[in-house]
């Protein structure tokens, strides 16, 4: 149904006898000013760009992964809706920084969150996350899945948990519940005996009959009757956990590189995900149940903004059945590495590829690994299909105008790139996520355009704000680090010359520069404590900052490092000076959080404000 403008009035009334702050009221009206779309923001986890053929297009003139066969027909089919920024950057390679520089739409050198710390909002330079400043345009906000976002918040000294969402469908109460297939939580009870102390983090798998199955060498331990269970999964499942060299592959621990779900399609986490999404828009003001909880479903006279946290093609890699056999019938490339590579690698870098290194692998278990992810990103694909159907009937059967914003992974992934897997690391295969704006009214996402100008993470929160109507030329906005997206489109926006990133998580304190042409990371802290000789690299010899410098055009997949190359010292310099100015400098924040995430105390450093202007001459 049509909002009704009975309904609206009746609210700008109300809205006047309520105590609001200031801020609150002059965010309201300034979104009274427009017809507010829904909106539905899609975000993956650990997802290659390369495995979605229109941004293979785009980007290579070619449909599939250089690695090979790739399906994607619903994220093309938005990319042909819609407006596609196909040079999108992530500004941390790691799950909970990337999400967070979403949420709050800012760089992690200024909202102070670098890795997986928990942190809170009472610190005085924190803001309203993106929900929240939803919320106060007048949206209802609802989360489902995977969220990232470790935001508490302080009382009476203890930091407790913070939601930024007015509804949330959390995965981690699914779990308990046995909808998703696959999970890991604290076990304080196994077959009606209490456990002191709780198992922590004990695996398991569900099967269609709701039965669970254990992998857990302790569980076996204190429970002899549970004995082999964990390699049983290891067997029935086909799993393939990650091992090293050092370290040999176990039953219940390592990432799940390969493997099949327990469950069928649409019966795995990621499938309840999309359904749940569908029942709460069929459950219009009314309450439905979902596991051990009850929900209330969408309410058609507010606008809504949700967000949908995919987990896949995030460990475990767990393909349904049917889609893991139709993949095993294609056969990859796999990356090739040189140890010689690891010569000239800077030593951060190195942390990480050992960490996660499998070029030790067998020729089948490499194409295990390729073959399952891109089949799990396949099913995934049909998930994004089954969301955005639901909300764009929705949106049409109520005549509302609506907004989608697909983000292809919160970082990449490797298979085998640079011997290794995982993530963490600057190179373009983890840090580059090209982003997808549809819209149903095509003016200010045009369909089919495609925006080659660099664009960031920290760009979605400002165009979801604008769309709904906020005003960022407002002081309330002031904080926000990227630009609207549709002035991006249009060419109202400055034009960036490059993009920027930091990640403490597993290589230790690294930020890296990126242009058209080159890309230059280097190690920017002495450590990880916050405050402590925060200009370290503006005194630090060249040699200390171990630097990775990198020529896109002649070295696509940043192999050969240019950074002590005579040649190259010119430039590798002019990076490194814009890049530390701007990480360090301008505006840089850095707080002690404490180990409950209950400290706020702050160390600034503004020595060289204005330094990220987005312009670089080389």
């Amino acid at each position: 149904m049509k909002r009704s403008p009975l309904l609206f009035f009746a609210f700008l009334a109300a809205l006047a006898l309520l105590p609001a702050s200031a801020p609150a009221q002059q965010a309201t009206s300034q979104a009274q000013s427009v017809v507010q779309p829904n909106v539905l923001w899609i975000l993956t986890d650990d997802q290659r760009y390369d495995s979605i053929r229109a941004f293979n297009r785009m980007l290579h003139g070619r449909e599939m992964s250089e690695l090979g066969y790739v399906e994607s027909p619903n994220v093309d089919r938005l990319a042909a809706m819609g407006t596609t920024f196909v040079n999108t950057y992530c500004q941390a390679q790691g799950c909970a920084p990337s999400r967070a520089s979403m949420h709050f739409g800012r760089y992690p050198f200024r909202s102070g969150v670098y890795e997986f710390e928990y942190h809170n909002n009472n610190a005085p330079h924190c803001k309203p996350t993106l929900p929240e400043q939803m919320a106060s345009l007048g949206y209802q906000t609802t989360h489902i899945g995977k969220l990232g976002v470790r935001l508490k918040t302080v009382q009476n000294n203890w930091a407790k948990p913070y939601p930024i969402y007015q509804t949330d469908l959390n995965f981690k109460q699914l779990h308990r519940d046995g909808l998703t297939g696959w999970g890991k939580d604290w076990f304080y009870e196994i077959d009606g005996i209490k456990l002191d102390p709780p198992i922590k983090q004990l695996r398991f798998f569900v099967t269609p009959d709701g039965e669970f199955e254990y992998a857990s060498l302790e569980l076996e331990k204190r429970f002899p009757k549970y004995a082999g269970s964990a390699e049983m999964t290891m067997k029935k499942y086909d799993l393939l956990r990650h091992f090293t060299p050092s370290k040999p592959p176990a039953p219940d621990n390592g990432s799940i590189l390969a493997g099949v779900s327990s469950q069928p399609a649409g019966k795995t986490r990621d499938g309840w995900y999309a359904s749940l999404f569908g029942e709460y828009l069929k459950s219009e003001n009314q309450p439905f149940p979902v596991g051990s909880q009850t929900f209330d479903g969408v309410d058609p006279t507010k606008p809504l903004f949700c967000h949908i946290g995919f987990d896949f093609p995030h460990t475990p890699v767990l393909p349904p059945a049917d889609y893991r056999e139709r993949f095993q019938q294609h056969t990859y490339k796999v990356p090739q590495f040189s140890e010689s590579e690891l010569e000239s690698m800077p030593k951060q870098m190195q942390k990480q590829v050992k960490a996660g290194y499998s070029n030790h692998f067998t020729d089948a278990q490499k194409q295990a690994m390729i073959q399952d992810y891109f089949a799990f990103c396949a099913y995934g694909d049909a998930l994004v299909g089954q969301a955005t159907d639901d909300f764009i009937r929705y949106s049409n059967d109520h005549q509302q105008p609506w907004v989608i914003v697909y983000v292809c992974g919160d970082h990449g992934w490797k298979l085998n790139d640079h011997g290794s897997v995982s993530k963490f690391t600057p190179w373009d295969i983890d840090a580059h996520n090209p982003i997808i704006v549809a819209a149903s009214d095509k003016q200010a996402f045009p369909a089919g355009k495609v925006v080659t100008d660099f664009t960031e993470f920290v760009d979605i929160a400002p165009t979801i704000l604008a769309a709904a109507g906020a005003d960022l030329s407002t002081e309330r906005f002031d904080y926000l680090d990227g630009y609207d997206l549709a002035k991006v489109t249009s060419g109202d926006a400055p034009v960036r010359d490059y993009v920027v990133g930091e990640s403490h998580a597993v290589t230790g304190p690294r930020a890296f520069i990126r242009t058209k042409e080159y890309v230059l990371s280097l190690q920017t802290r002495p450590d990880k404590r916050r405050g402590v000789d925060m200009q370290w690299a503006m005194k630090a010899d060249y040699e200390d900052l171990d630097p990775g410098l990198y020529h896109m055009p002649s070295d696509p997949h940043e192999i050969h490092n240019l950074a002590f190359d005579d040649d190259y010292r010119e430039v590798a310099e002019k990076l490194k000076d814009k890049l530390l100015r701007i990480v360090l400098g301008d505006g840089r924040i850095e707080v002690e959080w404490g180990p409950k995430a209950d400290g706020t105390k702050i160390h600034r450093s503004s020595f060289a404000t204005g330094a990220h202007d987005g312009k670089l001459e080389l």
